[in-house]
């Protein structure tokens, strides 16, 4: 649950979620040295569609975003800030000494640990040794995270009563728990949400760092404070963006123009996708054409826009790139989010890489693949780039995993295809475990279940 729950907090972080909108278009000015192409990743390794944050709606289809006053122009260029070097052991020190983590971190192939010994209960720290250093906390020991314990003989057996336990701490209390983490990674200044509480005992502390002068999204650190005032969780990034090139941008009534024209976008539609006649019956079916629906587009209003930095993948590798972040509001009344468009100007921007695609056998018809299966937990290796999601399953199955990566998110789906079609199969269920390969850590990214669209809890 660990790293599920804090991106969810993360995601959430100022009363509503984040949909990026990282398509590589829109207007701007070039600058008299131009600097070298930006080259966005479609929705980090996606189809280049919005990344939508768990629990909120979908904005794609014919929306409009409709400002409700004016917007403002912005600079007129800004740089894109990138993590650069390694972590070094005194930067993983001084943050463990601010967790409360005794220890010295060791270097375990390509991320540093600092972890009780197996089957002891206590604190643990991983840290990727690259930039951007992500790294995570846990305290296992069946504490108030309560869902963080490791099987040994630390947990309490299944079906023993847990102790009871209080109420949140209050927010100044969790901020004030939360002060000397942020401080030992420099995001002391970071703008602080502490409204979101888990179980009823642990309060979230969401903080957006200020990089550059700038505000950001996507870049968060989210720290776990448990009911006694104690620090029971978290994750973030250990090593600070550092200044690269810069770029000419928009201003925000270009960005959300763009905006509406992506969101707007006319699609293929096939045979009584338009409302048209029917054919005769022995007439020949007409073509797929384009068309636009007959439902008028439903209105978003814009109630504000900021400049600032998001999260994006560039080349490949985690970056913060200048974007206007608009603050948009679905009711009167209703709770807001927040839409982020890459203010960048179109002549800078490279288009996204297309990856080689993998061919896909086409099963014959009586080997059908079955209905894709729940994901009931996931774990992740010390590196954060192997996936293991456990199911339940059949012993006459073949089973297997994928996974759809975003800045924000982690879609796994485990499809079925029979061993042996033709032959009887007796009905048992066993649990099974599959690994998936991720182009990036999963660092703070929450897992999402393809199946149920719901969040997967860490086992």
């Amino acid at each position: 649950m660990l790293v599920a729950s804090v991106a969810a907090g993360v995601l959430l972080a100022g009363g509503g979620g984040v949909y990026l909108a990282a398509t590589a278009d829109g207007g701007g000015t070039g600058g008299a040295a131009a600097p070298p192409p930006l080259r966005l990743d479609a929705k980090a390794g996606g189809d280049g569609g919005p990344g939508i944050a768990p629990g909120e709606p979908d904005p794609g289809g014919d929306v409009v975003y409709k400002a409700e006053g004016p917007l403002p122009d912005g600079p007129a260029s800004a740089p894109v800030h990138r993590p650069e070097g390694r972590v070094t052991a005194a930067e993983v020190s001084r943050l463990a000494k601010a967790l409360g983590i005794a220890g010295a971190p060791r270097l375990e192939g390509d991320v540093w640990k600092i972890a009780p010994e197996k089957d002891a209960s206590g604190l643990r720290l991983d840290v990727s040794a690259e930039a951007p250093g992500s790294w995570t906390f846990s305290r296992y020991d069946g504490g108030p995270a309560g869902d963080t314990c490791l099987k040994g003989r630390a947990c309490p057996p299944p079906g023993e009563p847990k102790p009871p336990r209080g109420g949140a701490v209050s927010e100044a209390a969790a901020r004030a728990a939360a002060a000397a983490v942020l401080k030992a990674i420099g995001q002391d200044d970071a703008k602080l949400d502490a409204s979101q509480v888990m179980g009823g005992t642990v309060r979230v502390v969401n903080a957006d760092p200020v990089v550059g002068g700038l505000p950001t999204y996507g870049w968060s650190t989210g720290i776990h404070v448990g009911s006694g005032g104690e620090l029971v969780a978290g994750s973030g990034q250990l090593k600070e963006a550092a200044k690269g090139a810069e770029y000419p941008v928009v201003g925000a009534e270009k960005a959300l123009e763009e905006l509406n024209k992506a969101a707007d976008g006319p699609g293929t539609i096939g045979i009584g996708g338009c409302a048209t006649d029917p054919p005769a019956a022995d007439a020949p079916a007409p073509p797929a054409t384009t068309c636009k629906p007959d439902a008028q587009p439903k209105e978003l209003a814009v109630t504000g826009a900021v400049f600032g930095l998001a999260a994006q993948f560039v080349d490949g590798e985690r970056a913060l790139v200048p974007s206007w972040l608009f603050t948009v509001e679905a009711e009167t009344g209703a709770q807001q989010s927040t839409v982020v468009r890459t203010a960048v100007a179109p002549e800078h921007l490279a288009p996204p890489a297309k990856p080689t695609p993998t061919p896909t056998p086409t099963p014959a018809p009586d080997e059908g693949t079955e209905p894709v299966r729940r994901v009931e937990s996931y774990r992740i290796d010390g590196t954060g780039t192997k996936l293991s999601v456990t199911f339940w399953g059949g012993v006459c199955s073949e089973y297997t995993a994928t996974a759809q990566e975003s800045p924000g998110k982690v879609t796994v789906r485990v499809t079925e295809r029979p061993s042996d079609p033709g032959r009887a199969c007796i009905a048992i269920a066993v649990e099974v475990t599959r690994t998936v390969d991720l182009q990036q850590p999963l660092a703070a990214r929450t897992v999402l279940d393809a199946a149920s669209g719901e969040p997967v809890p860490r086992g």
